[in-house]
């Protein structure tokens, strides 16, 4: 008998049930009139189970039309009495073998509109044939499967050779059987994600085999409607591992909750969860007593709650010390009752005791934003038995949230392990990238140059430098060079453009001619594209080994330049492909703003501990980068799952942008060398125009990275992510206008250039973003950037081709129905083609109405198909989870090249294989557009004669014949039954295959 198992392994973040703040869950699990129950965790909200519940199928053929009801209760008094946590109904259709299936996580539903629920639940559930579980006396029951259940597993694994079996019958029944499978969800959702035929490769060398049909993969949002699923879901993860792919969620946070039950001046800070800490700002202290024989004091203050303590930096020989230090204790961490604030003198043996006070926390008051802040008050210094003592402290106490502005300059009980010199390496900042340009040097002609050896003809090329930036024009005879050459500044313009002519007077030696120095600052700009900067002559200063000879000559060597900077481009300095700021860099160039965007960084879980070498876990901050505004949260110290609940604000110019957010393990604490690099732990990248305006997303995206051996799920980022719009009728209207600036298509850049200012232009920011404090550093900068996207990869290009590949199967597609058409496989469909025919070409007008209809009905049939969530990194899609182990380690292999000569040599054979499969189908490219070319050209004198001829009748015939009477013979001859066609190939394909091509002229 065939067995169902459902593996329930833990839940997370559930609804708390009980008086004391949590809950005592247990799982209910009913299928097929058969309920089990797992154990009670008691006052767990994250409990974990791992209890294996087994079913009886008794008919393995009726299983898709099942439902698996899995419902969580909160256990009151021993069971009689519980509380509903939430519940997950899962279509049978969903159930794998063993062998595929995977650990999912569910979130939870609602049973009703007023049911109040949260969290979700890792489950792996699959079916099995024999007895359950594996024993020595059964040891094959994994590997015999009964024959139905086995026929329902692989019912999207139709061997191909069934489908060209001659008997007829037992190929439709097959059919019908597959189709019975999805009857209980969208079977024509089902049918539409079912993935396309993809064609032979064309690089067989590229390794490139066409991909196996994988089974249809439901979303995990969508199993809680027992089977009802949508196409576009179903297609999100179609042959994706549904680990790699989005979870919503629903968090307490108040833009979902409308504000219920919570405080409206939290609105501003409505999509995170509110954190409350315990603040202490310490101000000054004064007529404080002396401790030392030599009658002076070095004072700090040490602020103690519990086992966490924040100490100020001391003071030397100062009785009336200012120390305007804030702390901040998390309210979740709270391990204790009483403040304790304790004045000290700093000593080299022992610390001496100046005075204390305390604070009971419930009498602390709660400060809410907007109010102004809590203003500090002196309070007279206790001993130790509480009795009042000389000197006075100033102190302001007060409970907060994060939207505090004390919060992001505070001390925090997170980083208490942290030095003060490592403590802004902690802390969140904003940071803005520096303003870059492109600068334009045209470099036109030179003239009365003199060379060092006379009676010799120079070989003359101008050398331009900018800061690290160096372009070399070609050598010339003639001092013409009339070349462009572009560079990237940014502001302050504190740069100094040096240009030197030189003289090439042997291998790998250069004569000094003449030298240039042009401080940036002073050059014009250029924002109109249509007038262009005047060139102007400059005098070239002399090299001081001629100034001896040169002193009765009365004028100087002279450069014909064009210089100025370009301002109404928008300097790249992250990929086209994904690039977050569009605008130029003249200011007053800038579109108005057309909205909003919104970010809460919730928390993360389930990261990857990255330091395990000297005894921690993860120390992790985010990333964020939208248009030139970057974002660094503050870094939660030894934690797999840290919240952040931070909330950030862009201005949005273009909806067309993208907006990158990345995790980072922080290397740099407790005196970390300078050389030490923060480890990536992930990124996720969101379209802002996949995103509907106003409305709330909250979702886990998975963190993934690929390191040499393979991909690796490094973590989940929890998001909550809402973009406003302020200004419709610009942001329909920006839909119609260049994505760039104008200056890019009136004088583009040349696509030689453009990778390699790019890259400049990330330099600058690195660079710059660096000098900050704290740092926000090179590797989180390059990464954010994708500085390295523009090297090889072969598991890129295998993404691209088989992205090529797809569209291409979309025409198969179409040519196959036409193909059915002409075939007349199914006569219905053949006929009303034939009378759409000839309504269409009797009314011509009609055409093109009901081309746009017809665009307008799918555009509207496909709304309920939308995706219901933000695009997010395909594992599959990217060939991620298939690449092979060198593929991948010669993709992240530095440049140049740090591999050992054999595996260089390898891979050289490889890239020429791959190229040269490459060059072959570029080679067939371009020999049918020459056989189109060549139709007239008269390379083949008999091919034009006779295709000449065939136009002059045509065009006659055209002339005499109502245009419908040839459109009628041609649907028809197009249209005919199968029994007029013969299978030789057709006349004018005969013909277009003999024309000539330019193949045969190539060495």
């Amino acid at each position: 008998m065939a067995k169902l198992v459902v593996e329930v392994l833990d839940a997370s973040a559930l609804m708390p049930k009980d008086s004391q703040g949590s809950a005592s869950p247990f799982v209910e699990v009913d299928f097929d009139e058969q309920r089990h129950r797992t154990q009670t965790k008691a006052k767990d909200l994250n409990p974990s189970w791992n209890e294996t519940l087994v079913f009886n199928v008794a008919n393995p053929r009726d299983l898709p039309n099942k439902i698996i009801d899995l419902v969580v209760y909160n256990d009151r008094e021993g069971g009689h009495h519980k509380n509903f946590l939430g519940r997950v109904r899962i279509s049978g259709v969903s159930v794998r073998s063993e062998s595929e299936a995977a650990i999912q996580r569910y979130p939870l539903e609602k049973r009703g509109i007023f049911s109040h629920i949260s969290g979700d639940i890792a489950l792996k559930i699959y079916a099995v044939h024999h007895d359950y579980p594996y024993s020595e006396t059964n040891p094959e029951y994994n590997s015999t499967v009964e024959p139905p259940l086995q026929e329902f597993m692989n019912t999207n694994k139709v061997d191909e050779d069934n489908k060209k079996m001659n008997d007829k019958k037992k190929k439709k029944k097959k059919e019908k059987e597959v189709k019975s499978f999805f009857s209980i969800g969208t079977s024509a959702a089902a049918a539409a994600a079912a993935p396309p035929p993809v064609p032979p490769p064309l690089f067989s060398g590229f390794g490139f085999d066409a991909p196996k049909p994988a089974p249809p993969v439901e979303t995990r949002t969508d199993y809680s409607r027992a089977g009802m699923t949508t196409a576009v879901h179903m297609h999100q993860f179609m042959g994706q591992n549904p680990e790699f792919g989005l979870v919503e969620t629903s968090p307490s946070i108040a833009a979902r909750r409308g504000y219920r039950g919570g405080d409206k001046t939290w609105s501003t800070y409505d999509l995170v969860e509110p954190m409350q800490y315990l603040y202490v700002n310490v101000v000054k202290a004064r007529d404080l007593p002396s401790m030392d024989v030599t009658g002076s004091l070095d004072p700090y203050v040490e602020v103690k709650l519990g086992n966490y303590k924040g100490i100020t930096p001391h003071l030397q020989k100062n009785q009336n010390p200012v120390w305007m230090r804030v702390f901040a204790f998390s309210k979740e961490r709270l391990q204790s009752n009483i403040l304790e604030v304790v004045v000290k003198d700093k000593d080299f043996v022992k610390d001496d005791f100046v005075g204390q006070i305390h604070f009971n926390l419930s009498e602390v008051p709660l400060r809410v934003p907007p109010d102004s802040p809590l203003a500090p008050q002196w309070y007279k210094l206790e001993d130790k038995n509480g009795e009042k003592t000389k000197g006075e402290v100033m102190l302001a106490v007060w409970i907060g949230t994060q939207a505090d502005e004390s919060f992001p300059e505070a001390w925090h009980s997170d980083a208490h392990s942290v030095s003060h010199e490592s403590l802004a390496n902690t802390r969140s900042k904003v940071y803005f990238s520096p303003k870059l340009y492109y600068f334009r040097v045209h470099v036109l002609s030179a003239q009365d140059l003199i060379p060092s050896v006379k009676g010799r003809v120079p070989e003359v090329f101008v050398k331009i430098q900018l800061g690290n930036q160096v372009r070399i024009t070609r050598p010339s005879v003639h001092p013409v060079w009339n070349e462009e050459h572009m560079f990237v500044v940014s502001d302050p313009m504190d740069e100094f453009l040096v240009i030197t002519v030189e003289d090439r007077i042997g291998p790998n030696k250069d004569d000094v001619l003449g030298r240039l120095i042009i401080p940036v600052s002073r050059l014009p700009q250029r924002m109109d594209p249509h007038k262009m900067v005047d060139p102007v002559w400059f005098s070239l200063n002399k090299p001081s080994d001629l100034l001896e000879h040169l002193k009765e000559v009365k004028f100087s060597s002279k450069i014909h330049l064009r210089l100025c900077l370009d301002a109404g481009y928008h300097v790249l300095d992250e990929s086209t492909h994904y690039s977050s700021d569009l605008q130029p860099s003249a200011k007053h160039l800038r579109k108005p703003s057309i909205g909003v965007l919104e970010l809460g960084i919730l928390n993360a879980k389930n990261l990857l501990p990255m330091k395990t070498k000297i005894g921690r876990t993860t120390d992790a901050y985010c990333v964020v980068k939208y248009g030139n505004k970057w974002v660094r949260t503050r870094t939660l110290l030894d934690t797999l799952t840290p919240r952040w609940n931070e909330q950030y604000t862009w201005e949005v110019y273009d909806p067309c942008t993208v907006i990158t957010i990345g995790v980072f393990d922080n290397c740099h604490l407790n005196g970390s060398k300078d050389e030490t690099r923060d480890q990536k732990i992930g990124k996720v990248r969101i379209r802002l125009s996949t995103l509907e305006t106003d409305r709330v997303y909250t979702h886990y995206y998975p963190l993934l990275v690929i390191y040499n051996n393979g991909l690796k799920k490094t973590g989940e980022l929890h998001l909550a992510l809402r973009f406003k719009c302020t200004a419709w009728v610009n942001m329909v209207s920006l839909y119609a206008t260049p994505l760039l600036p104008k200056m890019h298509y009136l004088h583009p850049i040349p696509v030689r250039h453009v990778e390699i200012l790019r890259h400049q232009a990330m330099q600058i920011v690195a660079a710059r973003l660096i000098r900050a404090e704290p740092p926000l550093r090179r590797e989180a900068v390059e990464y954010m950037l994708d500085v390295d996207s523009h090297m090889w990869s072969l598991r890129r290009s295998k993404a691209n081709f088989n992205r090529i590949m797809s569209l291409l199967s979309g025409v198969m597609a179409i040519c196959k129905w036409y193909n059915d058409i002409c075939n007349w496989k199914n006569p219905v469909t053949t006929c009303l083609v034939h009378v759409l025919f000839f309504i269409l070409v009797c009314y011509p007008e009609l055409i093109l109405p009901t081309v746009f209809l017809y665009l307008f009905v799918i555009g509207i049939w496909n709304y309920r198909f939308r995706p219901r969530h933000p695009s997010h990194m395909d594992v599959r899609l990217s060939h991620a989870d298939r690449a092979h182990p060198d593929e991948l380690d010669e993709e992240l292999d530095t440049f140049p090249t740090s591999r050992p000569p054999e595996i260089v040599r390898m891979r050289y054979e490889r890239l020429r294989s791959v190229g040269g499969r490459v060059q072959t189908v570029v080679g067939d490219l371009a020999t049918q557009v020459e056989r189109t070319q060549s139709i007239l050209s008269w390379r083949d004198p008999r091919a034009t004669a006779i295709f000449i001829i065939f136009a002059l009748i045509w065009a006659v015939f055209l002339y005499v014949t109502p245009f419908q009477v040839v459109a009628v013979l041609q649907g028809l001859y197009l249209l005919r039954h199968p029994r007029f066609r013969n299978k030789m190939p057709s006349v004018p394909f005969n013909y277009f295959r003999r024309l000539p091509t330019k193949s045969d002229m190539l060495l």
